[in-house]
């Protein structure tokens, strides 16, 4: 019932467009002469002495990369001109910036290669194999830049085609081995990125990262551990991702400051330098709070502040460097006597330190404001921001996005950028242990926000760089070619690409289907937030615990399978990538899951509350475990990186040390005089007999195939019993009907599934009988259960979703009918969300959207209880009302009548969390509810998405029987 989109229209000019499809290289003989490298052999590289320092460094990384993949390294050659002749027989690889390269312009102006798809772009490359090199050089790969980076990002291609991950140091990536690499008679030019400035953000970086560097590279005079051997590392996986800008660790740390080296070193790496969202010119926190004389605020201390801004730019005017403009309070928090008109005086003094001191034009230096929490709120009072500042808007520290550039603001000079967070230290709870993003929402964010034209910059907090592997690489990779991320399936497409490249082939689907899964369980609840109360996920209806427990095993059984199929060499990486987080996620979630049930069944008086007690017990050692296998990988490469608390959260910041949850234990105050053996039922945590009896939850022919119904049996004191159940009708049968339970054994709970021959049973309602007979167990008696039977039907040849349980759960892209008009449609976005995935309208560029307008979508449902008041609850994803002129909207008409249009998220000041912001982030999305008008029998619902921001994942039709959960029922029955 998947709607598949149609082929997306073309949407102009896409940035980063490979001109040649064809792979330059190869790695089989017979497929080309020219070859490049095989295991005695490797290429020269050559360059202009005169080229900029980045290139050279690289071509010297990729001598090393030929070493990694053939076991021979290639040699660097620098020279002022081309040669006449080779002084050996290697074969040659030239490399260069246009028109800083003596060599890569010798070979334009003899036509030997052609530049003029990139010549004065931004950076912009283009390879290819070119013949008669000179009278004695026959060929050579070529490989073009139209500026440093550009050069860079070439050089770097080629190693990650010959096999080099851009992970090879920080995630033990091998690099897959080749005995021979040819190159094909074909050409590459690869454009401009889609986004001018991409990269990340290293921050929130203690206990872990800073740790680990402290191991690994000492500390500075100044008491630091990130100094420039540190950040080579960081800035040549930077540009190995593709990536050309950071901001630096900061807590407590200052860049230029611990190692004088640093600034010099990104500028000769190539790598843009900016500071964080509250530290403005190119200075840090911690020299705020060093250096600056007088309180940290404008309107008392401008003469002091002033001068602490030009020294910043005065430290990094020979770098390049991206200047974060504006200011907040002291210490990442708002500032209580800042003003719009204050900040407009701020910029002002700002740009013109920046103007001066760098003698350039403000249009020629990069400067970017933030507008991060409270800011945005003096933005959106009409404050006027210069043109030539690019603005750079936020999320709201979880992933969903505040604000995107309205329609006037789309051709500012400076344009709009967007940062990101995979990490966050703040409300409503840190996350910052392990990786807990699902790519597929970070994919429908950032799609929107460059559909809107946020394409100047886009930065990702990444944390401690380390647990953050996966979103960090799919963020820049979407950054830097944003044609190859067009369409929904495309986060689907790129973890199978990923996977097949960092890994094998062979898994890439297994991979796809274990981050696509894992994406979905950690959605649900971040493991910061798994001690919130109430707990996350009911133990009481839906048996939403434990299947939610069961989805987790199956993860990690598949995850686990996956790693024992793959070479010694390849475990290691995808350990610390794939497998890792889900085991060490299972083990909190069912840590978590066992605690509560702990608690539910010690009200049930079961013994094996002890044994759950004793589970979760196990499980925070085994956690500990997990942590020190890490920590023990590539002999203790990784210590420390593992250290962030992560259990026993009981407000927003972390606790001190890891806490286990609270435990009840089972004994003698608790056995109830009325006996050992004990009997429960669904959604109820009472103990029989002693407890007044309920009734069990009714069934019917049309229950979901995931729902069963059942009795616990099991023991409340020590010693053993036994038991038997009859049915007072023969077509309601049940599971383990007699046995004989006995903590001596540890056999203390069995469970009982309750099943109904549908075609001997009546028609219509009747109450079936379940008696417990015990045997052996002295002060118990025989208790009996009525069970609900309804036996009903629907009309024939109805096709759609029927009642069971008093609701009607339907997944959104299970419709009916869709409809495609005024070049409108919808499309599924596989795997977003809670459950299933995601409905969307399309393209996001589309227009504020009326029921009149706007394509419908439409669902068939069968009622069979009759209720004065129903309701409609719809799921949707997190998103904001990212633009305050056209908060999100959807319609929906039942069986026909005037469409009711709904707004889900209120609206509220930039800045600032709308109502319900909360617990829409702690449960991955919002649930908005209508009240209908329904009668019993069969109904249409359709449904408009008004604005393209708007995300549905479920619609669940509640006549009564809605029970208050994560996730809410399971999906309906389909008939037809």
């Amino acid at each position: 019932m998947v709607f598949i989109p149609r082929l997306l229209a073309a949407v102009g000019f896409l940035f980063g467009l490979t001109l040649a499809q064809q792979d330059l290289l190869a790695f089989q003989d017979g497929i080309s002469e020219y070859k490049l490298a095989d295991t005695v052999t490797a290429p020269e590289i050559w360059v202009s002495a005169g080229d900029f320092p980045a290139v050279i460094r690289t071509a010297r990384d990729l001598t090393l990369d030929f070493g990694r993949v053939v076991g021979v390294n290639g040699t660097l050659k620098e020279f002022d001109q081309l040669p006449g002749s080779p002084n050996g027989t290697a074969p040659i690889i030239i490399a260069g910036a246009v028109g800083h390269s003596t060599l890569i312009d010798k070979l334009v102006d003899a036509g030997k290669i052609d530049v003029s798809e990139i010549d004065g772009k931004w950076e912009s490359y283009t390879t290819a194999l070119v013949e008669h090199v000179t009278s004695s050089i026959p060929w050579a790969l070529v490989v073009a830049g139209s500026d440093k980076r550009g050069t860079v990002y070439g050089l770097y291609d080629i190693s990650q085609r010959i096999g080099v991950s851009p992970w090879h140091w920080w995630a033990d990536v091998p690099p897959k081995t080749k005995t021979g690499i040819w190159v094909r008679n074909a050409r590459k030019v690869q454009g401009p990125p889609s986004i001018k400035y991409r990269g990340f953000f290293i921050n929130d970086e203690a206990p872990a990262l800073t740790g680990w560097a402290e191991k690994n590279f000492g500390l500075t005079p100044s008491g630091r551990p990130f100094n420039s051997e540190f950040y080579k590392l960081v800035f040549e996986l930077c540009l190995r991702l593709r990536a050309n800008y950071i901001w630096p660790a900061m807590w407590g740390s200052a860049f230029y400051v611990d190692d004088e080296a640093n600034g010099r070193l990104a500028d000769e790496y190539g790598v843009v330098v900016g500071t964080s969202h509250h530290e403005p010119m190119a200075r840090s926190e911690r020299e705020q709070q060093q250096e600056v004389e007088g309180n940290w605020d404008w309107i008392d201390n401008k003469e002091e502040i002033t001068e602490f801004f030009e020294g910043g730019v005065e430290r990094a005017k020979n770098w390049e460097t991206m200047y974060t403009l504006g200011m907040r309070g002291s210490g990442d928090a708002a500032s209580p006597t800042l003003t719009a008109d204050s900040l407009v005086e701020i910029i002002s003094v700002q740009q013109s330190l920046l103007e001066d001191i760098l003698n350039k034009n403000l249009t020629d230096i990069p400067q970017t404001w933030v507008l991060y929490k409270e800011v945005g709120r003096y933005y959106q009072s009409g404050m006027k921001v210069p043109e030539s500042v690019t603005l750079l808007w936020t999320d709201d520290n979880v992933g969903n996005l505040l604000r995107t550039p309205l329609a006037n603001e789309t051709d500012r000079q400076g344009g709009a950028g967007v940062y990101y967070h995979f990490d966050y230290v703040g409300s409503p709870r840190n996350y910052k242990w392990i990786n807990t993003i699902q790519l597929v929402k970070t994919w429908e964010q950032m799609q929107l926000a460059y559909e809107k034209g946020a394409r100047e910059i886009w930065i990702a907090n990444i944390g401690d760089i380390k647990p953050l592997e996966i979103p960090t690489s799919h963020f820049l990779d979407m950054a830097y070619d944003m044609s190859n991320h067009a369409d929904p399936d495309s986060t689907t497409k790129w973890i199978h690409q990923w996977a097949a490249a960092e890994f094998e082939e062979r898994i890439a689907e297994r991979t796809v289907q274990i981050l696509s899964t894992y994406g979905k369980l950690i959605l649900r609840r971040k493991y910061e937030l798994l001690s919130r109360k109430p707990f996350a996920y009911s133990v009481a209806y839906y048996d939403e615990a434990e299947a939610v427990l069961a989805e987790w095993t199956d993860l990690l059984n598949l995850a686990q399978s996956t790693y024992n199929s793959l070479p010694q060499s390849t475990r290691t990486p995808f350990f610390e990538m794939v497998l890792h987080p889900v085991l060490a996620g299972k083990t909190v979630v069912e840590l978590y899951i066992k605690a509560e049930l702990n608690l539910w069944r010690h009200r049930q008086r079961r013994t094996s509350t002890n044994q759950l007690a004793t589970d979760v017990q196990n499980l925070f050692l085994e956690d500990q475990a997990i942590t020190s296998r890490y920590h023990s990988l590539k002999n203790g490469k990784w210590d420390r990186m593992m250290t962030q608390t992560h259990i026993g959260y009981d407000n927003w910041q972390e606790p001190a040390e890891n806490t286990i949850p609270t435990l009840l234990y089972h004994g003698e105050d608790n056995v109830p005089k009325s006996g050992i053996m004990g009997v429960s039922v669904q959604g109820s945590n009472f103990s029989f007999p002693g407890d007044p009896v309920p009734t069990l939850l009714p069934m019917d022919p049309y229950m979901p195939s995931s729902e069963q119904r059942y009795l616990d049996i099991f023991t409340r004191n020590n010693g053993s019993f036994s038991y038997s159940i009859a049915s007072s009708e023969p077509y309601v049968t049940i599971s383990n009907s007699a046995g004989t339970l006995s903590t001596t054994e540890n056999i203390s709970d069995i469970r009982s599934i309750i099943k109904v021959d549908w075609n001997a049973a009546p028609a219509g309602s009747t109450e079936v009988g379940l008696k417990v007979a015990p045997s052996n167990a002295p002060g118990s008696w025989p208790i009996t259960f009525n069970l609900p039977v309804n036996k009903r039907s629907v009309p024939s040849g109805f096709s759609g979703y029927v009642e069971s349980g008093g609701v009607v759960a339907i997944e959104a892209e299970h419709y009916n009918k869709h409809e495609e008009k005024n070049d409108l449609y919808y499309v599924v976005i596989p795997h977003y969300g809670r459950t299933l995935s995601g409905v969307k309208l399309w393209p996001v560029t589309a227009d504020s959207q009326s029921p009149d307008t706007a394509p419908k979508l439409t669902y068939t449902f069968h009622t069979f209880t009759e209720l004065e008041k129903a309701r409609l609850l719809v799921f949707l994803g997190a998103t904001l009302n990212h633009d305050p002129s056209r908060v999100l909207r959807y319609a929906f008409s039942i069986d026909g009548g005037a469409p009711v249009i709904v707004q889900p998220v209120p609206t509220t000041p930039m800045g600032s969390e709308p109502s319900g912001w909360t617990d829409a982030v702690i449960a991955g999305g919002w649930t908005s509810a209508s009240t209908i008008e329904l009668s019993n029998g069969s109904h249409t619902l359709d449904l408009w998405i008004l604005e393209p921001g708007v995300v549905v994942q479920r619609l669940v039709v509640d006549v009564g029987g809605y029970r208050q959960t994560s996730l809410g029922p399971p999906e309906s029955t389909h008939l037809g």
